[in-house]
């Protein structure tokens, strides 16, 4: 199993695990930012920050993806990529690389999340049964509880499949595959009854993950005016590695 099948020329086939809590024929906003951050790769240089803005509901059928070069350099580098479904830009992200180079003389101290717990069950999430991308991936909470609308938790996760069918996942793509999920994890109100709609996410990065398991700390604030701002910071077990912010329009369903 994997999120995606290659098809050949930049085509892509979402598989079952893309797809979306609120409707099955839709994807998840996580992997196509991961495929697109995949696809985005500058030889020699690191993503530092991806940019995954998402014009509407993403069709769970076959796809295109068109990579363009903005701004090439030794080092840095910014390129955009489109992710095209029945002729219509459905995402779009641009991502900054940059030159990795000595290390610099001095040491941050290292900011840790909490212990990844002990699992007495499957770590599934429990928004409800038999959605593709809540399967596709290990949860343990550490803070706050899944599926409760209390503004924040925070949550390990382990992605149990690669991002492409026959490619090795990677650290990069575990991260983005949960980062869209920062608004899901730490809704203030519930999701039943109440649209929480981010409409681009951004994820800046230290270091890609190592390790099979990612920390995802959400939290959610809220205007007076209807508009909110998720924001999640990401750890791996060596420490932290990057954020994710992401605005929001809350609506009653």
């Amino acid at each position: 199993m994997s999120f995606y099948l290659p098809l050949g020329d930049g085509q892509f086939r979402p598989t079952r695990s893309t797809e979306s809590p609120w409707d099955t024929e839709m994807q998840h906003g996580g992997p196509p930012a991961a495929l697109l951050g995949r696809l985005l790769t500058v030889t020699g240089q690191r993503l530092a920050r991806i940019s995954v803005d998402f014009l509407g509901p993403i069709p769970r059928r076959d796809l295109r993806v068109e990579v363009s070069p903005i701004k090439p350099g030794r080092l840095t580098a910014l390129n955009e990529a489109s992710m095209i479904v029945d002729g219509r830009v459905a995402v779009t992200a641009r991502a900054w690389h940059l030159a990795p180079g000595p290390k610099p003389p001095a040491d941050t101290p290292v900011d840790h999340a909490d212990p990844l717990p002990t699992g007495d069950g499957d770590g599934g999430f429990p928004l409800h049964d038999g959605w593709g991308y809540g399967e596709a991936i290990e949860w343990r909470a550490t803070k706050g509880e899944l599926g409760v609308a209390d503004g924040e938790t925070h949550v390990w996760t382990r992605v149990r499949m690669p991002l492409i069918e026959g490619a090795e996942i990677d650290g990069q793509d575990r991260a983005l595959i949960v980062a869209d999920s920062a608004n899901g994890i730490s809704a203030v109100l519930p999701m039943d009854k109440w649209l929480s709609i981010p409409p681009t996410m951004t994820t800046t990065l230290l270091r890609p993950a190592t390790g099979e398991w990612v920390h995802l700390a959400g939290r959610t604030d809220l205007s007076d005016d209807g508009l909110g701002l998720a924001s999640g910071e990401l750890y791996d077990r060596d420490g932290r590695i990057g954020q994710v912010a992401q605005p929001l329009i809350v609506r009653a369903r």
